[in-house]
């Protein structure tokens, strides 16, 4: 892992707080700052060396996070 173990928290942040906004009738406010949070943890992220690897992959199947799930079988690969 690099210097950006920092931002991975509010990567795992971003979605539970957009999937909790997708659970609520009036969760479009936690859906946006979920996705907000997502796009500003991951600007720097390279997930080859960044990432959580099948942890990450599988969340992102549960989860519907296609982009989660993506970088997850990427980091997945160097494990």
């Amino acid at each position: 892992m690099s210097d950006n173990t920092q931002q991975q928290p509010s990567l795992i942040g971003g979605h539970a707080q957009y999937v909790k906004g997708a659970a609520e009738q009036s969760g479009e406010t936690d859906k946006q700052g979920g996705i907000d949070a997502m796009k500003a943890a991951s600007q720097n992220r390279d997930p080859a060396t960044d990432g959580y690897g099948k942890v990450e992959e599988v969340a992102g199947k549960l989860s519907g996070c296609e982009g989660m799930e993506k970088e997850g079988a990427i980091s997945a690969k160097k494990e």
